[in-house]
């Protein structure tokens, strides 16, 4: 499965977070340890949710990136 995976970068470090997948979040000092830290955050948030016998949810949301003209 693909999950979209929303990054923000902060003064000193990066968030993520999954849409499909609330609570699913991590956090690292640089974009490359953040996408490492929330792929596995996502396995197990899977994992968690099979054990406790919830359905995996199917991915639903989309990303694009949109310009816009702002003078």
């Amino acid at each position: 499965m693909q999950y979209v995976v929303i990054l923000e970068e902060g003064p000193e470090s990066w968030g993520a977070y999954v849409p499909d997948l609330p609570g699913c979040v991590a956090a690292g000092e640089t974009r490359e340890e953040a996408l490492e830290l929330i792929r596995e955050a996502i396995e197990f948030h899977l994992e968690g949710m099979k054990e406790a016998g919830d359905a995996i949810p199917e991915p639903h949301s989309h990303s694009d990136v949109v310009q816009v003209n702002a003078a």
